[in-house]
Order: structure tokens, then C-alpha cells, then sequence
């Protein structure tokens, strides 16, 4: 793709690399075909082909951002299947995200959406504030219908909407600590504690701990460390987000000091993603471009991680079918598609891929809230794929999908971690349990 900036637009680093990006495009079309709204939709312009025009047209110009082009580029799940899909390169997830980042720089939203922002950006990254907002939640939900009929409200009912029923207390295994392993000490890892998850689900990182434990392995959950950034850093908050980032990279690097970390792991899929870009995003800070490249290279996937231990045979017999569910942060975002099934069937589990399956789930970190109406068509279409598989049990590596595909259907959906640890001489998962 040819384009126009101009010498003064390229000194700055994030148009030079927005147009490296944008130059690497062929306007082959290819990622329309993957792309999951527009799949949905049919609109060029919810295509990446479609925003990646509308993105060169606002930055080469310099100009804010329109309404036009917010409709659009919010109606992007960020699920990066394009970047599979694309013979070329094209790196859409850096684009979009300085495109995001402008968007909320130069547009004034109308006020409820801008509120409604606010207000997620200011409770789901704290753990404490997130579940009094689910405490509250619960008291709200049966006024969801009223509220959805309210203009501008559809969002706020979409969260009431996907709101648990059980919230979740703190636990030792959200609290900063380290946990001895058995036996022979053969690592030490630390692993990502989350925001949302263990509110939402904190017996995965619980399985997680005591499956590597088992192993020899000691894990840390590091004092000070808090969000990964994603959920900020997909609103186009930017400061926040490498706020965030800078935190996690003192934490962490505070352990390596201490006793060294042969990796750090995370459960979330989505929070890999932008763990793992850390580097990138903090290329050009001074103080953090190294430490961040360093963060970024201990980052992985727990089933990554597991994948490289010697687990033995597993001590749980299970011929159970599992549709394995590929979170689009874990198959397009970090490029994660082989591990977890191989585990999973050395576990003893009768392993069905989800037909469709790089189509999104529509969760998306805040997506199924804020474009609910597209998110739904997306969870739906999902959950009848994954009846075409006959599978007893769904498992995911991203609580995101959990909770958006749990609202779809009656077969239970378990994290891959549960199932590898009950496999593995650990407790059956509370979603098997009749």
C-alpha cells in the first residue's frame, strides 16, 4: 500500500512504524474471509482491509478521529485472526492500537459511553473493586431488561447480563506468596495473579500451583504486581496501560533479583498476548525497553510451560471428549495451537477440534459488553459449532471465553489447567462435579 506522510509525521516512531505496517499491505483480501465481523456483518468497512484504510486516511492526514471511524474500529474484536490469515505480514494488532490510542486522544464520545468506559477502565483491573461491582451486580441483574431499554444503556445491561452468581473471596492462591514444591526443587516460576479472574475463577490458578507444585516446581505470586494493561490498553488508554505494564516489569524483575524465575506464567490468554508485547510497547522508554524485552521473553502460556516438564502418565484415567476451545489470544495472538491439545490428549482425553474455530467467541475483554448485540451472534454461532463436536466437556485457556461461552450453553466449560491437573493427581473440577 502506497502512502503520503510526510517527513515531519515520520519523525514521530509511531507513525513511522504505523506506516511500515500500512506499506506491507497488498489488498489481497484475504482477511475479510477470517475476519469474524465481517463475517457477521458483511460491511467492507468492518473488515481489517476496510479499517486499515480507514486508519491510513485519519493518521496521513492528521486529523481526530470521527464518528464514522469510532463505529468501525470499536466494532473490532481484536481477535488478530487477520494476522493469520495475511500472506504479507501486515502487523493489524500494533496498528489498531495506535489507532485506538488516537481515537482517544482526538474524539469526544457521547457522555454515557464515555462514562460507561470510564467506569471499566476504573473496576475490572482491581480485584477488590471488581468484586464489590459483582456484589452490586447481583442486586441490579433482575432490572437488566429495564435498563437495556434505556438509551445508551445496552452495555451497562450486557454486564449485568454476564455478572456470576457466586463471587469469589480472596484466597491464599490471589494473595502474594511462594508456594514450596514437592519432593526435589526442579524450577521456580512466577505467575501472573490477574484482575478479573480470581474474582471470576480462582481455582485455576489454585490447579495451576498445585499441578506444578507436584512437579517441583516452585512457584511465586510477586507482592506489587497488578493488571497486565490489556483491558486499558484495547480502550486506547495508553498511559495507563504502560503505567500498568511498568508495574508488573518491577514486580517480576523484583523476583528474578531475588531468586530467578525460569518463566513467567500466565493463565489468561488475553494478558499473555499483551505481556508478551510489553517489549514492543515499551521500546522506546529508556528505563523499561530492556527490562521489558527480558519480561517479555519469560512470558508463557501455562499450557506452553507445561508442555516443556516431564508430567509422567497421568494418574486420572479420563476418556471423556473435550471440544477444545482456541482462545484468539492464545491461536492468533501467540501463535499457540499445538500445546494444549497435545496435553490434553496425553491426559486421556479425547481431544475434537471446534469446527470454525478461528472464528472469536465474541468476549473479547470488554467487547461482549460494549458491542453486544455482535458479540451474542458471535457466542451463538460458537456454541453451535461446538455441538457439532459431541464433546461431554468445552476447555479454554482464557476466562474471557469461559464466562462469554458459559452464557451459551449447558456443557460444561472448564480451563485446560483443571483438567491437567485432575489428570495429574488433583482435584476433579467443580464443573464435573454432579
Amino acid at each position: 500500500m502506497q502512502t503520503s506522510f510526510s517527513i515531519t509525521q515520520l519523525a514521530d516512531p509511531n507513525i513511522a512504524e504505523a506506516d511500515k505496517i500500512l506499506r506491507n499491505c497488498v489488498h489481497c483480501g484475504f482477511c475479510t474471509a477470517t475476519c469474524p465481523t465481517y463475517v457477521t456483518l458483511g460491511n467492507e468497512l468492518d473488515s481489517p482491509r476496510g479499517r486499515i484504510y480507514l486508519i491510513k486516511e485519519m493518521l496521513e492526514n492528521d486529523r481526530p478521529a470521527d464518528a464514522g471511524i469510532v463505529k468501525h474500529i470499536d466494532r473490532c474484536l481484536s481477535c488478530l485472526s487477520c494476522m493469520s490469515t495475511c500472506p504479507s505480514g501486515v502487523h493489524y494488532m500494533h496498528l489498531v492500537d495506535h489507532a485506538r490510542t488516537h481515537i482517544e486522544e482526538t474524539y469526544n464520545r457521547p457522555i454515557i459511553d464515555r462514562s460507561l468506559r470510564a467506569m471499566l477502565a476504573m473496576i475490572l483491573p482491581y480485584p477488590g473493586r471488581f468484586r464489590l461491582a459483582l456484589k452490586a451486580a447481583r442486586f441490579a441483574r433482575p432490572f437488566r431488561g429495564l435498563i437495556r431499554a434505556l438509551p445508551g444503556m445496552k452495555p451497562m445491561a450486557a454486564m449485568l447480563e454476564l455478572a456470576p452468581a457466586i463471587v469469589h473471596a480472596k484466597n491464599r492462591f490471589s494473595e502474594p506468596g511462594e508456594f514450596i514444591p514437592e519432593g526435589t526443587k526442579k524450577g521456580r516460576v512466577a505467575i501472573l495473579t490477574g484482575c478479573a479472574q480470581p474474582a471470576l475463577d480462582p481455582g485455576i490458578n489454585k490447579a495451576l500451583i498445585e499441578l506444578l507444585q507436584r512437579k517441583g516446581i516452585a512457584v511465586v505470586l510477586p507482592e506489587g504486581e497488578g493488571c497486565c494493561g490489556s483491558l486499558v490498553h484495547h480502550m486506547g488508554r495508553e498511559k495507563e496501560a504502560l503505567t500498568a505494564a511498568k508495574t508488573n516489569i518491577d514486580a517480576w524483575m523484583g523476583e528474578i533479583d531475588k531468586g530467578g524465575l525460569d518463566a513467567i506464567i500466565i493463565t489468561t490468554s488475553g494478558c499473555g498476548t499483551t505481556i508478551k508485547d510489553y517489549g514492543y510497547m515499551l521500546r522506546h522508554d529508556a528505563a523499561y525497553a530492556e527490562k521489558a524485552a527480558k519480561i517479555s521473553a519469560l512470558a508463557k502460556d501455562a499450557t506452553e510451560y507445561l508442555a516443556t516438564l516431564d508430567l509422567g502418565e497421568p494418574t486420572t484415567a479420563s476418556n471423556m471428549i473435550v471440544a477444545y476451545h482456541s482462545a484468539c489470544s492464545m491461536q492468533h495472538g501467540q501463535k499457540i495451537t499445538r500445546q494444549p491439545k497435545e496435553l490434553l490428549k496425553k491426559a486421556g482425553f479425547v481431544v475434537k477440534d471446534v469446527p470454525e474455530g478461528h472464528l472469536c467467541c465474541g468476549s473479547a475483554g470488554t467487547y461482549n459488553m460494549m458491542q453486544s448485540e455482535i458479540a451474542t451472534k458471535l457466542r451463538n454461532r460458537k456454541v453451535e459449532n461446538i455441538a457439532k463436536t459431541g464433546a461431554d466437556i468445552i476447555a479454554a485457556g482464557n476466562i474471557g471465553c469461559i464466562t462469554q461461552i458459559a452464557g451459551g450453553t449447558k456443557t460444561p466449560i472448564v480451563h485446560t489447567v483443571k483438567l491437567l491437573n485432575w489428570a495429574w493427581g488433583g482435584e476433579k473440577p467443580e464443573e464435573l462435579v454432579s
